[in-house]
Parts: C-alpha cells; sequence; structure tokens
C-alpha cells in the first residue's frame, strides 16, 4: 500500500499548478447570464474544477452550475468537505497582479490563494491521496464545491434544498484555521438607510460611493460634493487642516461646481477589521466637521454624515451603537461598515456584524433598532439577513478525531478555536472549520497581496489526507 504522505510529496508541482490556475480565473461574483447564477467567473470556477475532479478519478455532478460535487468510496453515509471557488473582488495596490498566481519566494500570490481556491485543490489531491494508497473507506467522502460564499450563500440554498442533495453525516470546510474551529460567530447583514427631505444650502452632496462587499474592511470611498464658489477656498484650507491631523490617505480635487474627495483605506476581511483601515469613516469625519464649520448642519444629509462619524467611526464593537454583546466562547460583536451609497435624496449604509455564539441575532437587531430610536428616529433598518452561530461541543466524536489526526500529523496541541468569519461548515449539522491557515501566520484573505505558502499547502494536503482516512475509514 502507497504511503499518501508521499503521494503527495510527488504530486506538489501538480498541486501548486493547479491552484495557480483556479486563481487565473477571476471568480468574482457578477449578475446572472444565461445558465450560469453567479455570472461568468464562478461558472469557470466550477467547471474547471469538476474537470478536475473528473480527471483524477472521481464522480462528479453539476447542479445547473450553482454547485457541485465529486465524490468517491462507498457507504451510507457521507463525509463532506465543503469548499468555496467564488472570491471577492480584488480591490487595489497588489504588488504582483491578482489573478496571475505568480509564485514569489515559496508563495502563491493571488485572489483566492488562501480563501478558498488554495485550499480546495489540497482537498482534492487529499481525497486522491487516500484513494491511490488504497485506505479501505466505509463512508462515501463528498468534495461539494460552492460558487456563492462570499456573497449570499445561494449555492447551498439550490444544493441542499432545491435540489435536495443528501445531507452529510459529518465534515469540514477548509476555509479558515488550524487547528479545529468547533466556534463561528453568527453573522448579521442589514442596511442602515435614510431619505432625505431637509437638504444642506451651502454644500450638495451629489454622490458618496465606498467599499465593495459588505464582509470587506473597504479600501476606497469617494465623494463628489458641489459647493458655491465663495465657499472654494475656506473648504480647501478645512482640508488641508483636517489631513495634518488624522493617519488617513485623503485627496481632493476641483471639479467644475466642487469638488471630489477621495480616501483611501487597507483592505480586510469584514470579520477582523481591525487588521485594515476603513476609507469610509475619514471621509465621514471630515465632511461632518465641514458642515459643521460652515453651519450648514441642520440638515438630513449632514445628520446622517455625522451619525457615520460618531456612532460608528473606527470602532468594531459597536460600542457607539450600545451592541457590544460578548460571550466566554466567542468573544466580543465585531462589526464592520462595509459599504455606503448616497446621492441627494437618500444614503445607506451595508453593515455586517459577527455576533458572539450564545446570542441571537433578533437580540442584536432589537438592541440595534432601540439605539437607532434614540439618535434618529429616520433611520431604518432593511435587508437583514441573519446567519446563525454554530458550536460543535468539544466532546464530539468529529471534533475528537480531527484532533488526534492534527496531533499526529504536526506534532502540535490541537487547540479548539472561536472565530468572527463563516464557514460552509454551518451548512450542514456536523461540521467544524478545519485549516487550512496555520498558528501564528499572518491572516490574509481579502486583503491585497493575498497568497499561501506552498509549503503550508502540502502540509494541509497531507492533513486533510489523514483526516478523511480518520473519518471515513471507521
Amino acid at each position: 500500500m502507497a504511503d499518501m504522505d508521499s503521494l503527495i510529496d510527488q504530486w506538489k508541482d501538480e498541486i501548486v499548478e493547479e491552484t495557480r490556475n483556479l486563481i487565473k480565473i477571476r471568480s468574482v461574483e457578477e449578475p446572472a447570464k444565461n445558465d450560469r447564477p453567479f455570472g461568468d467567473g464562478p461558472y469557470e470556477a466550477l467547471r474547471y474544477s469538476l474537470e478536475l475532479s473528473e480527471k483524477l478519478g472521481f464522480s462528479t455532478r453539476n447542479h445547473e452550475n450553482f454547485a457541485g460535487h465529486a465524490e468517491w468510496g462507498q457507504g451510507r453515509d457521507i463525509v463532506g468537505i465543503l469548499v468555496h471557488l467564488d472570491v471577492v473582488p480584488e480591490g487595489s495596490g497588489w504588488s504582483y497582479p491578482p489573478y496571475e498566481g505568480r509564485v514569489v519566494d515559496g508563495k502563491i500570490y493571488g485572489r483566492g490563494a488562501s480563501d478558498d481556491k488554495g485550499p480546495a485543490v489540497a482537498a482534492l489531491y487529499a481525497l486522491r491521496a487516500v484513494k491511490e494508497a488504497g485506505i479501505p473507506l466505509k463512508k462515501r467522502v463528498r468534495i461539494i464545491f460552492g460558487t456563492n460564499e462570499e456573497s449570499g450563500w445561494g449555492c447551498m440554498k439550490h444544493y441542499f434544498e432545491e435540489k435536495k442533495e443528501e445531507i452529510p453525516a459529518m465534515g469540514f470546510s477548509p476555509d479558515a484555521g488550524f487547528p479545529i474551529i468547533n466556534r463561528e460567530k453568527g453573522i448579521l447583514i442589514f442596511n442602515i438607510d435614510k431619505n432625505f427631505e431637509r437638504l444642506p444650502e451651502k454644500i450638495r452632496i451629489n454622490s458618496i460611493k465606498g467599499g465593495q462587499r459588505p464582509n470587506m474592511v473597504p479600501d476606497y470611498c469617494e465623494a463628489d460634493i458641489r459647493v458655491k464658489d465663495d465657499l472654494r477656498e475656506d473648504i480647501m484650507r478645512k482640508f488641508d487642516s483636517f489631513k495634518k491631523g488624522k493617519d488617513a490617505s485623503l485627496e481632493m480635487e476641483e471639479s467644475s461646481d466642487g469638488f471630489i474627495v477621495k480616501s483611501y483605506g487597507v483592505s480586510a476581511h469584514g470579520s477582523t477589521p481591525e487588521n485594515g483601515k476603513n476609507a469610509i469613516v475619514p471621509l465621514a469625519e471630515f465632511l461632518a466637521e465641514l458642515f459643521g464649520c460652515i453651519n450648514d448642519e441642520n440638515n438630513d444629509v449632514a445628520e446622517f454624515i455625522k451619525f457615520i462619524a460618531k456612532y460608528i467611526g473606527c470602532e468594531i464593537h459597536g460600542e457607539s451603537l450600545n451592541i457590544h454583546f460578548k460571550d466566554e466562547p466567542s468573544g466580543d460583536l465585531v462589526l464592520n461598515l462595509g459599504m455606503v451609497e448616497m446621492d441627494e435624496n437618500k444614503g445607506r449604509l451595508v453593515i455586517n456584524i459577527r455576533y458572539p455564539v450564545t446570542f441571537k441575532g433578533e437580540e442584536v437587531i432589537k438592541g440595534l433598532e432601540s439605539s437607532l430610536a434614540g439618535i434618529d428616529k429616520s433611520l431604518k433598518l432593511s435587508d437583514i439577513s441573519d446567519n446563525p452561530p454554530l458550536y460543535v461541543p468539544a466532546d464530539s466524536p468529529l471534533v475528537i478525531k480531527l484532533q488526534k489526526v492534527y496531533k499526529e500529523v504536526t506534532g502540535e496541541e490541537p487547540e479548539l478555536i472561536a472565530i468572527g468569519g463563516g464557514t460552509y461548515a454551518r451548512a450542514i449539522p456536523n461540521a467544524v472549520a478545519f485549516g487550512a491557515q496555520f498558528p501564528g501566520k499572518p491572516e490574509v484573505a481579502h486583503e491585497r497581496d493575498e497568497y499561501i505558502e506552498i509549503d503550508d499547502l502540502i502540509r494541509c494536503t497531507k492533513i486533510f489526507a489523514h483526516a478523511i482516512a480518520a473519518l471515513a475509514g471507521e
């Protein structure tokens, strides 16, 4: 019987190349197109992954290009490995092209390298190692490919609810970190809306737009403002003064009827906003101060901008909104202001919240509604989406087996972890997040210059192979 680890070592170059091939597909969600529910990119990534799966000897199924799977083994029960092939937009400021998959100093750079294309390829080659090593399995192993994880999970709804595919008896999602993540905070996404009836007299907001996704720290925000000519010099002086006192990257250029103000931040995952710099906030702070300086505050536009600056600002736990919930198993609530969109008539914020595992989403919403009513009764919540927390007990057989595998392969203690991120592990009843980021390594998902270390990619492939053998072989 061949040794799984030796096989994986032999396939190192192939694993790297297939990861690069997937990275080269810009699988960012776009509007539906014919038979492609999330646009061309996610479709191409799914098609490529299923073709690769067939080449590696697995049976496959594609469900109307929403999701698909690759399967190997025999048995009534299924061990599910849930991965996703879509990515968030690339943002700006990359050192290397985000869709080239360039290898530099032992790292593969590209959007999706760590989240989640590298781990998806690792799962496929782990299953191949189990197959070619002749490991006897008592359960089927199914790698489930999603294409809409970053923006709605419509792929999983279609796969499990509409197509009624079998629900795995257990599983894991390699879309976070090692050792084992058995607690994932709940995820709330919603809008805060305000209609503008009382308009400014001296400054008109033609538009403000910033951010690309709720689950990303926005790295760019732009405001187009119209002003009276006699205010231009005062506004330029105020801008220069504001910049000197702020750790922010702001630019302002004159337009025919006013100014274009640009704010640059640093992107990060919405579950860890402390790792980024939100481009919306300093722009809102500047405009809030500007309205005050020119005595043009008594209007709905200025009040909405001041709300952003005062009650959201750089806080990441919702303190000023009185929703700073926390618990012992998973820690603090985390808030990310992901997007803003304004015109002359209305404003909208898109908020992403990760709330602790012992709370319910309705508790957070109730607290937020109470706070908003006390701040500004015209602020309204809309489009509320609640993805409840995941909490798998430490004494569950799944957790115990994965802990044993992790310790045997790495020699390290298999600590149980709580995260603010949400993975496909919560798409089935008995699953955890398992890999692929190793302890102590920097978080690079959703950030510019995302990468995966080749040695880590091979190492996690081996861990996944042993995990498959342990979960499906008994």
